[in-house]
């Protein structure tokens, strides 16, 4: 099984001031790419999950990496590091869906256990590392991405990509 990964941002920005005679103007125009071919080590991956999932009201999931979520060809996933994580939360939202490191057996890739990073309605959050090591995913101790609504009242919607190597 092969997978072939390519992750972009775009930049596109022109900011105008108007003065006297003329009109100021700072256009930036900023791309990215990062590609990542098949296999485990620099500039690489091979698995993949993505999904699109909804959390109840002030509900919270656990998706745990290692052994546990079920890829697009039916196996399931034995992530040992990860590449890539991309969530965007719905525009229909109400409340923020909210990425964290637990504090027990969370993946490290926030700095410090209970770090959390709140997506708020139609917006997004993206993480790449491609190199070697990526972030380390460690079965049982260092597993668990937490995915919170932010609130009560309503559901919210997510999709998630996870991107990363077997070994």
């Amino acid at each position: 099984m092969a997978l072939a990964s390519r992750i972009t941002l775009s930049v596109e920005s022109n900011l105008t001031q108007a003065l006297d005679l003329l009109t100021a103007t700072a256009p930036l125009t900023y791309p990215v790419q990062i590609d990542l071919a098949t296999g485990t080590g620099l500039g690489q991956a091979d698995m993949q999950w993505s999904d699109t999932r909804t959390l109840t009201a002030s509900s919270t999931e656990d998706l745990d990496l290692n052994g546990v979520l079920v890829g697009p060809l039916g196996t399931t996933l034995t992530f040992l590091r990860i590449k890539a994580l991309i969530v965007k939360a719905a525009a229909a939202n109400t409340n923020n869906v909210v990425i964290s490191r637990p504090a027990a057996n969370g993946v490290p890739l926030f700095s410090a256990a209970s770090d959390a990073l709140p997506v708020m309605p139609g917006g997004w959050f993206g993480w790449v590392a491609p190199n070697a090591a990526g972030v380390g995913v460690t079965a049982a101790t260092g597993d668990l991405i937490t995915v919170t609504n932010s609130g009560a009242g309503t559901s919210v919607t997510y999709d998630i990509i996870v991107i990363g190597a077997s070994a």
